[in-house]
Parts: structure tokens; C-alpha cells; sequence
């Protein structure tokens, strides 16, 4: 692939030391899909900054195909990042050229850049990867996909594992000790229920009982019954259920022609205890979700009316009908996944549950000024090549004089991380990216609201 020209375009916002962005930056990622985009950045040239063998930033983004929209909307903010005249150049690749994005991060590589910024997808990371290891060079990719990590390379989008390392650790501190999980045999499910076994081993948990299922209501219903152990606690609730009828009941028939004398009591619905767990891990959207919920009100794992006189949660919400937890809590919290967040006031049936993303309120300064200057909307994906750029940006100030790029393996993995649109986030030396969450709860008329803030900084340990 013949190199393109480095991008000499300045203008907009860089950081300060570690990745401080020019004006308070913070916000909701997504480890969704495309979801379409702005255009190609209009700028007016400035002076080229110098080139120097590996200070320059190769690019590699989808410009042209399907994903040409959020690729230009991504290097948008790319350029938005690494503005002023005195930032590194830009090599920017086109994914979806001929080679993919294998060959743009060789001609990268031969180019001499210092650092790659993308590709977006986990495929083509693991092209790019195979090539840029050997040189080696870092890459900053944007997909959310963690297995794709290693020595060198980092995954930038919000990940499953990272939501579910958050709301476990919440979870636990909120007096949950038995996890389960109920998922869709997809790549997403399956990578939130290895999260979940892993956070309750680093934790100290029982192993969660773990349930996946496909896309037919069949499998969904039968395989939350299971799970819930409804049958099992209905039988045991049978019992109890007689036994509250009054003792004359059996007395109150006419020795002679059986002809009962009185009505005879109607025993009490059955009301069946706490399933075999208190906090359950779902990953469903849209239908499937729809159907997850009537299962699980089906099941009495959530939503049933309490019982006359029975308190309310914590939250306001009726309690179902089993012992709660310290605090009045609910008997089984649920736990989702962040990309609840864009349909959250669908959600009220699932009022208690919780999800961890970052705190959008906090975007809101990087959305205005990217609306300022391009006149549309960024797209979620937009902030992590903001991020990225800025951090890129922020490294190569603080680089040393005598050194060509400050994109250094020990700079990148500095202890305290970065503060960031998507907010304060961390590379480690083995390829993973480490994120600072919020956890929202589902209010009884829908909608998310913050209960437990985002810390501003990186945990210690994180599993």
C-alpha cells in the first residue's frame, strides 16, 4: 500500500501530563457496534510539525465500505485530539482497503510510526497485531474485545468483564454471596459469564451456577426455571400452605349425607422461597430481554406483589415474597449489562437492577465542543479515539529530548492511568485495559440513576 501523506491538520484540544484533556472530559462509551457517524473532518492546514522517525501516529481506520461513517467520525476526533501545530504528524490507513488492516499496519510499520491508533474490530486487531508485535510498535485498538489483548496491545472499549468486575465487587459489598448468571450463548454472554467465574474465585465466592440459552422462548423459560429452582421451592411451599388452613376444616361435613355445611376455606396462593441465589447476572437486550423478564416474574424471582403489610425495599420498590437481605434489600439483585443504558427507561419491570458504564453527565463538555466544530453528534466510538489520541498527544510532550516518541511501554502502563471521555482508565503490561465505573440502578418507572459514583481513579487490585 503506497503511504499517505502524515495529516498535517491542527486545530482543538490536547492534554496536559498523563492525559488531561483541555477542558474537563469525561463520558458514556460503548462496547456496541457502529452506529453511524459524523463526517470527514474539514480543517485548514497549519505547519507541519516535524517529522521525526517514530513519533508519528499511524492510524488505521475504516474510510471507505460499510463503516466509512463512524471511521471518519472517529478520525474526527482523532484530529480534534492531536490539533495543535506541534503534535505528532498523523498516517492515517484505510482498513478497508485492499489488504485490511494487516497490510495498512505494515505499510504503518514501514512508514516508521512510533504508536497505531485502532483498527475497530477484533478481527482486524488480531491482523494488525500479528504485524505490529513484530516491530514492535504499540497499538491503541478500539474494540471492546479483551482476548484480543497482549503485551502491546490493548483493547480501549468498555469491556464486558470490566462491567461485571465492577458490579461483583458492588455486589459483595452490598452483602451478596451466592452469584448466578443467566446469558445468551453469545459472544457477549460467554464472555460475561467467564467474567463472573473469575471475580467470584478472586473474591473469595462460591462458583455461580451459570444457565445459557438460545434466542427461543422455550429455551429461555425452561432454562430460568431450572435455574431458579421454582419447582423445588413450590413444593416446599405447598406444605406451609396447608398448613395454615384452620384445624375444624376436616370436622365441618354432615356425618350423614356429606353435604358440606360451610364454605370451606381457599388456602392462600403459594408464595415459594428466595431462589437458590441473591444477585443474577443477565446480558439480554431487546425481545430476548422482554422475555428474560416475564420468565423471571414468572418464577417469582422478581416483580411479585408482597404479601399484605410486607415493607418496601430500599429503593422504594414492593419487596418480592421472600426474607430480604440485611437492609431491607431485594432478595436477588439483578445485574445487566451497560448497553441497558440506551433503552433504560424501557426498563422499569427490572426497577433495582443495576449496571455499570461510565457517568455520561460528564461527556457532556466533549460532546459541545465536538458539536462546535463538526455539527453533529459524536458517536460513542468517537471517544475512544479521542482518548486515544489525547493520551498519544499527552506522551509525546512529556517525552524526553533525547528520545524520538514517548509511546513507551512503561509511559503507556504509568500506575494511575489516564482521565479520559470515557473516564479515568489504565493499561497494564499484559494487554488489559482497566476502567473506572459507575453503577446505575433501574428506577421504578424506568430510566438509570447513579447509586453508586464512578471513584475517579484506578482501584488497586481489579479483578
Amino acid at each position: 500500500m503506497q503511504k499517505r501523506p502524515a495529516d498535517s491538520a491542527r486545530h482543538g484540544l490536547s492534554g496536559k501530563a498523563g492525559l488531561l484533556l483541555a477542558a474537563s472530559l469525561a463520558g458514556l462509551a460503548a462496547c456496541a457496534g457502529p452506529e453511524g457517524g459524523g463526517p470527514a473532518a474539514t480543517v485548514t492546514p497549519a505547519a507541519p510539525a516535524a517529522v521525526v522517525p517514530g513519533r508519528t501516529v499511524g492510524v488505521l481506520l475504516p474510510l471507505s465500505g460499510g463503516n466509512a461513517r463512524l471511521g471518519q467520525a472517529m478520525l474526527s476526533a482523532t484530529r480534534m485530539a492531536l490539533g495543535s501545530p506541534t503534535a505528532p504528524p498523523l498516517d492515517i490507513r484505510d482498513t478497508a482497503a485492499a489488504g485490511g488492516a494487516g497490510a495498512a499496519a505494515q505499510a504503518a510499520l514501514a512508514a516508521g510510526d512510533g504508536v497505531i491508533l485502532g483498527p475497530l474490530t477484533a478481527a482486524e486487531t488480531m491482523q494488525a497485531a500479528s504485524v505490529s508485535t513484530t516491530g514492535p510498535v504499540p497499538m491503541l485498538a478500539f474494540t471492546s474485545d479483551v482476548s484480543v489483548g497482549r503485551p502491546g496491545v490493548w483493547a480501549l472499549g468498555i469491556a464486558p468483564e470490566q462491567q461485571v468486575a465492577r458490579m461483583v465487587a458492588a455486589a459483595q459489598a452490598e452483602g451478596r454471596q451466592h452469584f448466578a448468571a443467566f446469558l445468551p450463548g453469545t459472544a457477549l454472554g460467554r464472555a460475561m459469564g467467564r467474567a463472573l467465574v473469575q471475580n467470584c474465585a478472586a473474591r473469595g465466592l462460591a462458583a455461580p451456577q451459570i444457565v445459557y440459552h438460545t434466542d427461543s422462548p422455550a429455551s429461555i423459560t425452561q432454562g430460568l426455571k431450572t435455574l431458579s429452582n421454582y419447582d423445588a421451592r413450590m413444593s416446599a411451599a405447598q406444605p406451609a400452605a396447608q398448613a395454615s388452613l384452620p384445624p375444624d376444616v376436616a370436622a365441618a361435613v354432615d356425618p350423614v349425607g356429606g353435604a358440606v355445611q360451610q364454605a370451606q376455606p381457599v388456602p392462600a396462593p403459594s408464595r415459594p422461597g428466595p431462589p437458590p441465589f441473591d444477585a443474577l447476572l443477565l446480558a439480554d437486550t431487546g425481545l430476548q430481554l422482554a422475555a428474560v423478564i416475564d420468565a423471571l416474574q414468572s418464577f417469582q424471582v422478581i416483580g411479585v406483589p408482597p404479601a399484605p403489610g410486607a415493607a418496601a425495599t430500599a429503593d422504594g420498590s414492593a419487596a418480592p415474597p421472600a426474607t430480604p437481605v440485611k437492609g431491607g434489600l431485594p432478595p436477588v439483585r439483578i445485574l445487566g449489562t451497560a448497553l441497558w443504558a440506551s433503552f433504560a427507561g424501557k426498563l422499569g419491570p427490572l426497577q433495582g437492577a443495576w449496571y455499570a458504564a461510565p457517568d455520561p453527565a460528564a461527556r457532556q463538555r466533549f460532546v459541545q465542543l465536538y458539536m462546535a466544530r463538526y455539527h453533529t453528534m459524536p458517536t460513542p466510538l468517537s471517544d475512544l479515539a479521542y482518548d486515544a489520541s489525547a493520551l498519544v498527544g499527552a506522551l509525546d510532550r512529556a517525552r524526553p529530548a533525547d528520545r524520538p516518541n514517548g509511546y513507551t511501554v512503561e509511559a503507556l502502563t504509568r500506575p494511575d492511568g489516564f482521565s479520559g471521555v470515557d473516564g479515568v482508565f489504565g493499561l497494564t503490561s499484559d494487554g488489559q485495559t482497566r476502567r473506572d465505573l459507575a453503577i446505575f440502578q433501574i428506577q421504578p418507572t424506568g430510566g438509570g440513576r447513579i447509586v453508586s459514583p464512578a471513584a475517579g481513579r484506578l482501584a488497586r487490585e481489579q479483578s
